[in-house]
């Protein structure tokens, strides 16, 4: 699948990639390198990273197994000072890009450690984001996703990353799994 990037928004959804950068209105726009407009800060005493200054996109090549799909998503800093992603981002599937989440938000998995990822400026990081194939749940009431929306630790802005998938509309039923940020 191909990757994408995105740009931040402040309405919750999540999509999939695709090789045309997006706002959360879904119309292109530039990633820039304006910076951060980052709050609180870390152990290592700089900020945490912002959807303002994050770039988003998802490689799918991590294969797949009994039914489930794994991909990193990344998140690159575009901003001009370094910034920590620090923790596990907020994964749902979403019907667009200002759309409402669709079925269960991406549960925690808990096997990585959380540990504090600084990224320079063009630098990324990752988590590991499994997507569990709606065909699997009998009980499930398939509906089109039109991606990921994405947030950053502690961060109540959020990315979206076009992908088309089928989600299930049942909130009981969890279809996304996701990993605490590692370097990239």
């Amino acid at each position: 699948m191909p990757s994408g990037t995105a740009s931040a928004s402040s309405s919750p959804s999540a999509s999939a990639s695709s090789s045309a950068t997006a706002s959360a209105s879904g119309t292109p726009t530039s990633s820039g390198s304006a910076a951060p407009s980052n709050t609180g800060t870390t152990a290592s005493g700089l900020a945490l990273c912002k959807a303002d200054s994050l770039t988003a996109s998802v490689d799918s090549t991590g294969g797949g197994a009994a039914g489930s799909v794994y991909m990193k998503l990344i998140l690159t800093n575009s901003g001009s000072q370094p910034c920590v992603l620090n923790g596990f981002p907020g994964v749902s599937l979403t019907s667009g890009a200002s759309g409402d989440p669709i079925g269960a938000a991406a549960a925690r998995d808990d096997t990585q450690p959380v540990t504090e990822v600084v990224l320079a400026p063009g630098k990324a990081g990752f988590a590991q984001l499994r997507y569990t194939q709606a065909g699997n749940y009998p009980e499930c009431n398939q509906t089109p996703a039109a991606g990921f929306r994405v947030y950053p630790p502690e961060d109540t802005a959020s990315l979206f990353i076009p992908q088309q998938r089928t989600a299930c509309s049942n909130t009981n039923i969890n279809l996304l799994s996701v990993q605490a940020f590692q370097a990239g």
